[in-house]
C-alpha cells in the first residue's frame, strides 16, 4: 500500500490537485479563529498548505515519502510552514487534548482500525474542538469516480455514528456530489460528510 501511494504522489502533478476538499474550505472557513489543526492521511499537503496560509498552525502525517515532499514544496511555494510527519494511523504520535480541529479527508480505514483509530482522534480534541470528515460512502462502488475499491474501506453513517459517539454531532449525512480533486476523484459521487464537536 505504500508503494502504491509514492508511485502516485512521486509523479510532477499533484494527484488530487493543489487546492483545499471543498468540504474541508467550508468548514474551517466557519471556525471564528485559527488555532491548532491536526489533518491525518495528508498525502501532498493541499488541506494543510490552505490551512496554514488562513494562519492555523498544522500538524499533518502520513506513510508516503513522496506525498510530504510534494506538500512540503507547495508550502514552500506559498511561504507557510507546516509540521508534517512520516507515520501510520496506528504510530503517528497524538496528543490529548490539544487540537482546535481534526479534519479527515478521504482518508479511508480498514474496518479492522478504522475505530480504535477515530477514538484515538476525538481524545485529540480540546473541549469544544470540531472534528470534521468527508469519505466515500459504501454506496461509492457503483460510481466508478474515485476511493478504493474495497466495501471494507468505506464508510456508511451508521459507522461513523457509533465512531464519533462520544462527540457532539452537528451534521452526518450521506450524499451525492461532484467532485472533482485531479486525476483521481472525478465526477459524481457518493459521500459521507460529518461535522461534530466535542
Amino acid at each position: 500500500m505504500k508503494q502504491m501511494w509514492d508511485e502516485r504522489y512521486g509523479r510532477d502533478e499533484y494527484a488530487y490537485g493543489e487546492e483545499p476538499n471543498a468540504f474541508f474550505k467550508a468548514c474551517l472557513d466557519q471556525l471564528p479563529a485559527p488555532g491548532r489543526l491536526l489533518l491525518p492521511g495528508e498525502g501532498e499537503g493541499r488541506n494543510a498548505v490552505y490551512a496554514a496560509r488562513q494562519g492555523w498552525k498544522v500538524y499533518a502525517f502520513d506513510f508516503s515519502v513522496a506525498g510530504r515532499e510534494k506538500a512540503l514544496r507547495l508550502a514552500d511555494r506559498y511561504g507557510v510552514d507546516i509540521d508534517y510527519e512520516i507515520a501510520d494511523y496506528q504510530t503517528a504520535d497524538i496528543e490529548s487534548d490539544v487540537y482546535d480541529a481534526v479534519a479527515l479527508i478521504f482518508t479511508h480505514m480498514h474496518e479492522t482500525i478504522r475505530r480504535p483509530v477515530h477514538r484515538k482522534l476525538v481524545s485529540a480534541l480540546k473541549p469544544g474542538g470540531h472534528l470534521f470528515l468527508e469519505a466515500y460512502s459504501s454506496a461509492q462502488l457503483r460510481y466508478g469516480t474515485g476511493g478504493p475499491p474495497d466495501e471494507q474501506l468505506l464508510y456508511t453513517p451508521a459507522d461513523l455514528r457509533e465512531d464519533f459517539s462520544d462527540l457532539d454531532i452537528i451534521q452526518l449525512e450521506q450524499v451525492e456530489a461532484e467532485i472533482h480533486e485531479g486525476q483521481y476523484h472525478t465526477g459524481l459521487a457518493s459521500v459521507v460528510r460529518l461535522v461534530a464537536v466535542r
